[in-house]
């Protein structure tokens, strides 16, 4: 406080005290009111669903006319990974009850899946309120063919996504003292060791399940980001003593997930490759991917050293008003900004945390939904599934839910994958 004290006096004394309080109080107000705004969009999508049960929210966004989509296969999608960080997010916000009503929807769809496994999730159900068991994964109707869709993506379990339900679930763990979730959350990690685990090349957790329950097709290729949510999960459910079916803890698998993270910084030199090809061996360097260089940045314990991966996604991914997903730069990916914002806010860089969650705060939509790009849609250098011939995952100008929780975790300043405040 006495150093403050005097550097305050030094500032005034130079007529420039006034000028860089009320800057970092705007900056901070900034802040706050961000995630007010996120906050209560999330809070009032849930109180939209009548009734007080489980729950799964729209990933995409059509209120006041803003957002619809035309896509059958997304108009009422409600994608696993959007509905974990909404879980996160409300619980950052200190709104544990609408929380909870997702929670017990992932709660219910890890216990049992329609194919008789447990800790099978899928990485798409239908948005509303769930009352049937097991929980359907999304589907349509399409009425010029007469009949119903699924989507081999949507009815897939992509590693990833099975484990940031699994920190929702930890998350919710905390906030209620609930000994389920916890559980719930182990059965996803289960499920994830027993069925993706892949000691080839650098080891670790290959990218999970895809396709129809006739016709499943395993994804071989291992993802630095999905190995980056594993060592969260594993890591979270060690410290809290949650026991592992057959004995054993859950080391092992943080020591694989971790031990492939270590094999792609060093492949890397100085930033992580975004993770293997399909043979789970060759790095993947055809491009590169934003989330792979912030989210290990995000783990308890994370190398000092890996700060280097900041500085390349500042040289590689960069772009007016924020961060691109991929190393072409042709836009603003908005969800990624919000995730750099939480890193430079973790790493004390407040500035620089600020300057994004500005210009991330002009991107919320009229429904108070963040746009997931500036731009009409930028590439990402990904492939939507195994069958693509070409890279043709792209992101779209659409207000998402994914992109609204980020931002709130980044405005409260929520580090998701330990379920601890950052300054």
């Amino acid at each position: 406080m006495k150093r403050k004290s005097r550097l305050a006096a030094w500032l005034l004394a130079a007529g420039l005290g006034t000028l860089a309080v009320s800057n970092s109080a705007r900056a901070e107000d900034g802040a706050a009111a961000l995630a007010g705004k996120t906050c209560g969009t999330l809070e009032s999508r849930v109180a939209e669903i009548p009734g007080s049960g489980p729950v799964f929210l729209r990933s995409y966004d059509s209120s006041f006319g803003v957002g619809q989509t035309s896509e059958l296969p997304l108009r009422e999608a409600a994608f696993t990974y959007d509905n974990a960080l909404a879980v996160i997010a409300l619980v950052a916000c200190g709104k544990t009850e609408p929380a909870l009503r997702i929670g017990e929807s992932l709660l219910s769809a890890a216990t049992l899946d329609r194919a008789r496994r447990q800790g099978r999730l899928r990485n798409t159900y239908r948005a509303g309120a769930q009352s049937q068991k097991p929980i359907p994964p999304n589907g349509w109707w399409d009425v010029t063919a007469n009949r119903w869709f699924e989507d081999a993506y949507q009815v897939g379990s992509a590693t990833g996504n099975v484990a940031w339900a699994g920190l929702a679930l930890m998350t919710l763990g905390e906030a209620t003292g609930e000994e389920r979730f916890r559980n719930g959350a182990a059965e996803l990690a289960r499920w994830v060791v027993a069925n993706t685990a892949d000691p080839r090349g650098p080891g670790g957790f290959n990218g999970g399940v895809q396709g129809f329950d006739d016709k499943p097709q395993a994804l071989t290729w291992k993802a630095t980001e999905h190995n980056t949510d594993l060592v969260a999960l594993f890591g979270w459910l060690e410290r809290s003593g949650t026991p592992r079916e057959g004995g054993g803890d859950w080391a092992g698998p943080e020591k694989a997930a971790r031990g492939f993270l270590d094999r792609m910084w060093a492949d890397g030199g100085g930033h992580f490759p975004t993770g293997t090809a399909p043979d789970g061996v060759t790095v993947n360097r055809a491009t590169s991917g934003l989330d792979a260089q912030l989210w290990p940045l995000l783990l308890r314990g994370a190398p000092e050293s890996w700060r280097a991966a900041l500085d390349y996604a500042e040289k590689a991914h960069g772009v007016d008003g924020g961060f691109d997903f991929n190393d072409d730069r042709d836009g603003m990916w908005v969800e990624g900004t919000a995730q750099a914002a939480l890193v430079y806010r973790l790493l004390g860089r407040s500035d620089e945390a600020q300057r994004l969650l500005a210009e991330v705060g002009k991107e919320v939509s009229r429904g108070g939904h963040v746009w997931a790009t500036r731009e009409d849609s930028i590439t990402t250098g990904l492939a939507i599934g195994p069958d693509s011939t070409t890279d043709d995952f792209r992101y779209y100008r659409r207000p998402h839910l994914a992109v609204t929780a980020w931002t709130a975790l980044a405005a409260v300043g929520w580090n998701p994958f330990t379920g601890e405040r950052v300054k």
